[in-house]
């Protein structure tokens, strides 16, 4: 049930100056999006602020993005949540809406043991019959999932793959070995996308692609095509920018760097709040070195 090989881009929220969701903006995005060549769209994630989000305005926003696709890329829907019911929830309602498949990041705060992981998981993939990609991201949530927990993920029928954002490439290499074929491996984080692909990954799930969607569908393309001194030139290339936009909380810099471009993404939901100026300026100083402003 694999969704997708390549750049998938965290899709920012826009939001218009009374801090609603700007879905005619959301619409500009995912046409600028599709015509840098990106493979697909994730909807409502972290950098999609999904978490400030009610459930009506996450719906909306995935429906937006199906309607505006139009079946020229797939729409992965962002539908995690910490309490299990609720993700179902979500889940039945972004398959709904028309997404192509579903994201669910583990259960933040009240956290699980890795038996309440799977039990978590399946019950929301039993919920739907489109194809689910696990999201491990401990930084975040405070909850790793184990490779050997990955491995009884990926005998559950529709759970297709999984987001690997724990920064650590020993337990993306378990998690190869362990599931083979069994599971598509994404990475999680924009610096280690080669390392990743290198290891029988799919390719990513990226923040950077916001602003650099072709050259996030290079480094795939590129690798994918066998040219891997290309794939990993590109790969350093980015490394600086990357950098500069996780120098303060995602998807502030991201957004910040939108609205540099002249794309009207709006500010953020607090508690989420504007760059000091420090950062603003590592920001503005790579983008301009990268040759985006």
């Amino acid at each position: 049930m694999s969704i997708f090989r390549g750049a998938a881009v965290a899709l920012v929220t826009p939001l218009d100056n009374a801090g609603l969701v700007n879905y005619e903006a959301l619409e500009e995005l995912v046409e600028f999006q599709i015509a840098s060549n990106i493979d697909t769209l994730v909807i409502c994630g972290t950098t999609g602020e999904a978490s400030t989000l009610t459930d009506d305005e996450q719906i909306e926003a995935i429906r937006t993005a199906v309607v505006k696709a139009n079946k020229r890329v797939p729409v992965i829907a962002g539908a995690g949540s910490n309490y299990t019911d609720h993700g179902v929830e979500l889940c039945r309602r972004s398959q709904q809406a028309g997404a192509d498949g579903v994201m669910l990041v583990t259960p933040y705060y009240n956290k699980t043991s890795q038996k309440g992981l799977v039990e978590h998981f399946a019950r929301q993939a039993a919920a739907i019959d489109i194809p689910v990609i696990v999201y491990n991201v401990p930084s975040r949530t405070g909850l790793n999932v184990l490779p050997k927990t990955t491995l009884a993920l990926s005998k559950i029928p529709n759970i297709a793959g999984i987001k690997e954002a724990s920064g650590s490439i020993v337990q993306i290499s378990e998690i190869a070995e362990l599931c083979g074929d069994a599971l598509d491996i994404y990475a999680g984080n924009d610096d280690y996308i080669v390392p990743v692909m290198s290891m029988g990954g799919k390719g990513v799930i990226s923040t950077a692609a916001n602003i650099i969607p072709k050259d996030i569908h290079d480094i795939c393309s590129a690798f994918f095509a066998g040219d891997l001194s290309a794939a990993r030139d590109m790969q350093i290339k980015i490394l600086d920018l990357v950098r500069a936009l996780f120098c303060d909380v995602n998807p502030i810099p991201v957004k910040t760097a939108l609205n540099l471009m002249g794309l009207r993404v709006g500010g953020f939901r607090q508690p989420l709040t504007s760059m000091d100026e420090e950062r603003l300026e590592i920001l503005k100083a790579s983008m301009t070195r990268y040759g985006l402003i």
